[in-house]
């Protein structure tokens, strides 16, 4: 059987098919032209494809991303910040201990063996958010200007907010996630008297500012905050 021929389009980012295919050969729809020159190579099949400039609906490509503690040979690397000029940034990060009612209760009542459970936390979270750099093997060691942790008992556990600001080089992310992790796991520590089954969730970033990349929102944020202008009741998920 001879091969049949069938006409694609193709932009610079894919192709699309318009014309019948054979049925013994599968083509991904869409595709790229790379690919549809491999299927002609493989199969003789003829092809036409029109490189179209004017596509209706052009394909929008943002800029590339890459991991910037590997070197172009795939060595790991701390990330050279000697040329980067000092501005000031901040960052926030959240975390949340779940717990049954009574363990929540019993806190609310300040009765636990190893004191106050969310004072203590505060603390710790301060001091791991000031050593991040010792914990995390590349992350550069900052001159930290604020570091706060907030420790709130809500009806099924504890929720952490930790911000860091700084003005040097590079941004504190990291410096804010390590405070709320390690304020989470000494909440566990001070109450698995209690209760061991309780599970540390939610560790993520809020928001932080300031550097080459500017701004970041955890999306849904902006939302929650408008609402809370339009007067609506909208606290936090976990209470």
């Amino acid at each position: 059987m001879a091969p049949s021929l069938f006409v694609a389009t193709a932009s610079p980012l894919g192709a699309r098919f318009v014309a019948d295919r054979r049925p013994d050969y599968h083509f991904p729809d869409p595709c790229t032209p790379g690919h549809l020159r491999r299927v002609r190579r493989c199969a003789k099949l003829k092809m036409d494809v029109r490189n179209l400039s004017q596509h209706p609906h052009p394909l929008r490509r943002g800029p590339v991303k890459t991991l910037s503690h590997y070197d172009k040979s795939g060595r790991v690397r701390m990330v050279d910040v000697t040329a980067k000029p000092a501005t000031s940034r901040a960052a926030t990060a959240h975390a949340f201990v779940r717990m049954q009612k009574a363990t929540v209760a019993s806190l609310k009542r300040l009765k636990n063996p190893k004191g106050n459970p969310l004072e203590i936390a505060r603390i710790a979270g301060i001091t791991a958010a000031k050593r991040t750099s010792e914990l995390i093997p590349l992350c550069h060691p900052l001159p930290l200007t604020h570091v706060d942790v907030r420790a709130e008992l809500c009806q099924n556990g504890v929720e952490i907010t930790s911000e860091a600001t700084v003005t040097g080089p590079t941004g504190v992310e990291m410096e804010a996630l390590v405070g709320a992790a390690v304020a989470a796991l000494t909440i566990y520590d001070m109450c698995k008297a209690l209760e061991r089954g309780m599970e540390i969730s939610d560790l993520h970033l809020v928001k932080k500012s300031g550097g080459r990349s500017g701004t970041y929102l955890r999306s849904g944020l902006r939302s929650r905050s408008s609402r809370k202008k339009n007067g609506s009741k909208s606290g936090p998920r976990h209470r």
